[in-house]
């Protein structure tokens, strides 16, 4: 198999995605993709399908609450699987861009099991004490802008979707630094930890009401 270069991807990658070039994205952001874009290479060789990469993140994500709710430091290891989710997340679409294996299932799979991955998420933190309305809010407003954003471009956004502070890398941070925090206020106290968790929890709420609020802004000025 020809090796794909990282421009023909990135150019490739623009195409499914609103527009938005890689090669044109924050530092950061360049950074994260461009080793999607390594490891999407090395799996696409080994003809590792896409839909495989996307099983191991819905699975690593599943994982999570078993592995958080067992107490002490374990919400750390938990926080180990978000990370492993959010790779396979990124991996599974170089894949299918790399091994030119791009199918409609495949995008309806890879989006439900981001969902699924963040309900599991949002369950973890009500798991380790954060109110049940505020764990549904945070799982709701994510659903939300997801499904804005998808009607919006199925409309025909005349504009490239912009970015807003409550998409999913944010919502990957902010799970992860809940995990993080739970495990080590846990040392101290269980009543810390729950207390950890749910500020964590409100913020990510927050973010995603902000967000979901830019994205409708959005929305309005493309459509309306």
């Amino acid at each position: 198999m020809e090796r794909l270069s990282w421009d023909g991807y990135a150019a490739a990658r623009a195409g499914l995605h609103g527009g938005f070039d890689a090669r044109e994205a924050a530092t950061a952001v360049r950074g994260w993709l461009r080793v999607g874009y390594g490891v999407g290479t090395v799996l696409s060789r080994l003809r590792v399908p896409p839909t495989a990469v996307t099983t191991v993140g819905l699975g690593a994500s599943l994982l999570v609450p078993a592995a958080a709710v067992r107490g002490g430091v374990w919400p750390c290891y938990a926080a180990l699987l978000v990370v492993l989710a959010a790779v396979a997340d990124t991996v599974d679409g170089a894949v299918a861009v790399i091994a030119s294996r791009i199918t409609r299932l495949g995008s309806v799979y890879d989006s439900g099991a981001d969902r699924i991955g963040e309900a599991s998420w949002a369950a973890t933190f009500w798991m380790l004490g954060v109110p049940g309305p505020l764990a549904v809010g945070c799982c709701a407003v994510g659903w939300l802008h997801e499904y804005v954003r998808e009607r919006a471009s199925a409309a025909g956004m005349a504009m490239a979707v912009p970015a807003t502070v409550g998409e999913r890398p944010t919502r990957v941070l902010v799970v992860l630094c809940g995990l993080l925090l739970d495990g080590l206020a846990g040392l101290v106290s269980v009543d810390l930890a729950a207390a950890a968790v749910t500020f964590v929890a409100t913020g990510w709420l927050m973010l995603g009401v902000f967000g979901l609020r830019q994205l409708l802004g959005a929305v309005r000025r493309s459509l309306g």
